[in-house]
Parts: structure tokens; C-alpha cells; sequence
């Protein structure tokens, strides 16, 4: 349970920091901080966290990068279910707090598409969804290749938060005008709930993708990079 409640609780930061940084301060009049200040957050959630209770749970905070891990050998199987349940719910009780926050502001109307991910027409730069599932995979594969490299045993220790932090940056400042980035299916999930707009249709797109480059990751690192 300690695990469960760890990934809740990760996972809740990632996206209450991560989200609500697009949502309250991206576009706020002359002090916005914009993409970078986005990008910026999300690393900075996962980095904070993995070292708050990454001993605990082992810091994944996502569907896709507890089943990239499986794939690498670095996860069991029965612990899969319970590890991605604690994920929605962490990622889902914190868009429900973001929308009590934005929906108590003075002439509130709409939450509008309340930092979700989408293509096509919900795509912030109108890119496709042949492009948007290209970028979700590499760049998850890629994510679950800084992961397992830093984590692994002949790795330099205590820096793998900062790498996996760092990461989790550059992939948002990568893909934010592609597909507003996902990389996590929770993620994705928890903010098309409660979107305004036809974001929910879509998010299958940022369960599959993202899983299927994550499974991809895990497979190359275990293939190629984990031989001693």
C-alpha cells in the first residue's frame, strides 16, 4: 500500500504541477511563463518527487513507464494493475482539484481545453495523428531509455532524478506545439474528463502511443544496453 499511495501521490503532483502550470501562469498577461516555463514544471514535478518517494515506489508516476519497465525486466507483472490504477486516480483527483481552483475564479465560463492533449484541430499546432503518434512514441521510447540507463547498477548514483527530470523537459519543450504532450496515459486521461471540446474521443491515442514506445524502450535497453 505504501507503493499505491507513493504513485498516487507522485502522480498527482506531475499533474496538478505540470497541468496547472499551463493552466494558471502559460498565458498569464506579460508575466506568462510560455512553453519553456511548462516544459520546465513537468521535469521539475517528476524530479521533486523522485526523490521524495522514488525509495518508496520507484518514482514511475505513469501507466507508460510502469509497463516499459515490465517490458525492460525491471517490473513484475502483478504489480502492473495496481501501480496504474494508483496512477489515474493520483492524476484524476488532481485535475478534479484544478478545475475547483479555475472554475472559482471571477467570470468563470469554461474550463476550455484545460491543458489537454489532442490532434488535428486540438492539436496546439494543428498536426496530425500520424505525426502526433510518431512523436509519442519516440520520444516515450526515448524516456524509458533515460530511465532504465540511469537507474541501472553501473550508473553514477543519486543523479537519475535529475536525468529523468531533465528528460521530461526536453521532451515538452520538444512536442507541447505537436500534441500539447503526452507521454502519460494517465496524464492524458485526467485532463480529457474534464475538458471542454472533443478531447475525450482522442485520448485513446495517448494510451496507445505512449505504450507502445514505452514497451519499445524497455525492449532496446534490455536488449542492447543492460549486458554486463
Amino acid at each position: 500500500m505504501k507503493k499505491l499511495f507513493a504513485e498516487f501521490f507522485g502522480t498527482f503532483w506531475l499533474v496538478f504541477g505540470g497541468c496547472g502550470s499551463a493552466i494558471f501562469a502559460a498565458g498569464f498577461p506579460e508575466l506568462g511563463i510560455g512553453f519553456v516555463g511548462v516544459s520546465l514544471a513537468f521535469g521539475l514535478t517528476v524530479l521533486s518527487m523522485a526523490y521524495a518517494v522514488g525509495h518508496v515506489s520507484g518514482a514511475h508516476f505513469n501507466p507508460a513507464v510502469s509497463i516499459g519497465l515490465w517490458a525492460g525486466g525491471k517490473f513484475e507483472a502483478k504489480n502492473l494493475i495496481g501501480y496504474i490504477i494508483a496512477q489515474v486516480v493520483g492524476a484524476t483527483t488532481a485535475a478534479c482539484a484544478l478545475y475547483l481552483i479555475v472554475s472559482g475564479q471571477s467570470g468563470f465560463e469554461s474550463v476550455g481545453g484545460f491543458a489537454s492533449n489532442g490532434y488535428g484541430d486540438l492539436s496546439p499546432g494543428g498536426y496530425s495523428i500520424t505525426s502526433v503518434i510518431i512523436a509519442e512514441i519516440i520520444l516515450t521510447a526515448f524516456f524509458l531509455l533515460v530511465i532504465l540507463g540511469s537507474t541501472y547498477p553501473k550508473a553514477p548514483k543519486g543523479f537519475a532524478g535529475i536525468a529523468i527530470g531533465l528528460a521530461l523537459t526536453l521532451i515538452h519543450l520538444i512536442s507541447i506545439p505537436i500534441s500539447n504532450t503526452s507521454v502519460n496515459p494517465a496524464r492524458s486521461l485526467s485532463q480529457a474528463l474534464f475538458a471542454d471540446g472533443a478531447y475525450l474521443s482522442q485520448v485513446w491515442v495517448f494510451w496507445v502511443a505512449p505504450i507502445v514506445g514505452a514497451i519499445i524502450g524497455g525492449i532496446i535497453h534490455k536488449s542492447f544496453f543492460a549486458k554486463e
